[in-house]
């Protein structure tokens, strides 16, 4: 839908704490639509919405400091 954020993330689910295809088409309408889609400016995202909302999730349930993020989520900064 929004770029990078589409309905193609370069991921496989892994962790417990990752979305379900249920619970993501129930948060994707919430998400804001990107100023450069709607010709705003500005530039397409890097990072798929549903790895970085997935990044936070894992941070959340196991207590884990930024920078001990696993290689697989995009980069600590980003999230």
């Amino acid at each position: 839908m929004y770029g990078n954020a589409a309905d193609h993330p370069d991921r496989v689910r892994r962790y417990p704490s990752d979305m379900t295809d249920a619970e993501w088409a129930a948060v994707r309408p919430l998400l804001p639509v990107p100023a450069w889609f709607q010709g705003r400016g500005g530039r397409p995202e890097g990072y798929c919405h549903r790895q970085l909302l997935d990044a936070i999730r894992y941070l959340v349930a196991g207590g884990i400091s930024w920078r001990a993020m696993p290689a697989d989520f995009p980069a600590w900064a980003r999230v």
